[in-house]
């Protein structure tokens, strides 16, 4: 991938696709494609193959995706199996069709069966139930995992995946009803800060392991791996430091300085219990995070007071 390479990011917007935007552009990369979903719906499948057809981008990132948190996937639920289908397989077929260079496909560590063993490697995959509040978004981003290995496999395309652990930081969604969960953490204890309240509640037990990375690390990893990774098998890209929610949740009320307490509510649900990535792959590719989880929540904390200037 050359600095002149016709590059589109699908889904530039969003919190992924503008970290690779602000990495390309960092590392000297101009000839970005980049399509809002009002000037391109990715869903409709004439629409992608017009501009494919017109624009031949050489690589694509695909970042393009209908996200959410437990309470989002749980209740809108066929939007995001048949949103998340149509967006892949209509620029991955395009991308097939146009002869493009690479492809990047993006997916998530909610692919992985809830029970799997820990850490979570690759060769884990469908050996077990996903997780019941978001297995339709799951399924959709295996389905995108499939398409890059069929299309490999049939066509000869170079079609990589690669599967983030959980991210956060600038552009973030801060929705109390569709964010994940440290958004919506840095949201609850601003606010309770803000309004003097006693206690901030979080969902669940405060026990799950769970594994975060600052997005712009991962952005950091995709521009890698489309230039040196080029295997039909799909790869992690993780930290590989886990924390507890608690630990988490005590974390963001370090930062935020709220000065109150933390209640957990037992009575909703934890999902899934532990999720580490086994990123071992991509570590001994030379590839590894800068940010650490604290530094990465102070960043994000000012990155949500600008917008709540905005």
């Amino acid at each position: 991938m050359e600095v002149t390479s016709k590059i589109y990011i699908a889904g530039h917007n969003g919190m992924v696709g503008s970290a690779i935007v602000r990495k390309l552009k960092q590392d000297g990369f101009k000839n970005l494609l980049l399509k809002s979903s009002a000037e391109l719906d990715l869903r409709n499948q004439q629409a992608v193959n017009s501009f494919f057809e017109k624009e031949k981008p050489e690589y694509v990132f695909l970042a393009a995706a209908k996200v959410g948190g437990i309470l989002a996937n749980n209740t809108y639920r066929a939007d995001f199996l048949y949103e998340n289908l149509m967006i892949e397989s209509n620029i991955i077929h395009a991308a097939y069709k146009n002869e493009i260079t690479k492809l990047l496909f993006l997916g998530s560590s909610c692919i992985y069966p809830k029970l799997a063993p820990q850490p979570l490697k690759e060769t884990d995959l469908l050996t077990g139930l996903l997780e019941t509040t978001n297995e339709p978004y799951a399924i959709a981003k295996i389905a995108g995992i499939k398409l890059c290995e069929t299309y490999h496999d049939q066509y000869g395309c170079n079609f990589i995946s690669a599967m983030p652990t959980n991210l956060f930081g600038q552009g973030d969604n801060y929705d109390l009803q569709s964010s994940h969960v440290i958004p919506a953490m840095i949201r609850k204890f601003h606010e309770a800060k803000e309004h003097d309240k006693p206690f901030v509640e979080i969902w669940g037990t405060g026990t799950p392991l769970r594994e975060f990375m600052y997005v712009d690390d991962l952005a950091g990893a995709c521009v890698f791996l489309m230039k040196q990774y080029n295997e039909k098998l799909f790869i992690n890209i993780g930290s590989g430091d886990e924390v507890s929610i608690r630990e988490l949740a005590l974390l963001v009320k370090k930062v935020t300085g709220y000065p109150g307490e933390i209640k957990f509510d037992t009575t909703k649900p934890d999902g899934t219990p532990r999720k580490l990535m086994d990123s071992s792959r991509l570590h001994a590719m030379g590839w590894g995070s800068s940010t650490s989880l604290e530094n990465g929540l102070q960043k994000a904390y000012q990155f949500f007071l600008q917008e709540q200037k905005n």
